[in-house]
């Protein structure tokens, strides 16, 4: 079994965003998102809802980000 950085995708409602992607970057979401779907042994999802938690799991787990943002909150809170 692969280990994925994302796991299972929460069926949530979704919000309509336009974006444009590079060519290349949709197809290595078509691809994550099969082989996603393979290893959960669902349906292939749908490559566009791995934005958000893509994008969440980056965020939580920057170091630098987290540290400036508690130094802003410091600094707001004093």
């Amino acid at each position: 079994m692969t280990k994925l950085k994302l796991g299972l995708i929460a069926d949530d409602k979704p919000v309509k965003v336009t974006l444009e992607l590079p060519a290349n970057l949709h197809r290595d979401l078509v691809a994550y998102a099969a082989i996603l779907g393979r290893e959960a042994g669902h349906v292939t999802a749908d490559p566009i809802r791995l934005i958000v938690p893509m994008l969440e799991r980056f965020i939580a787990s920057d170091r630098g980000f987290a540290k400036a943002r508690r130094d802003v909150e410091r600094r707001n809170g004093e």
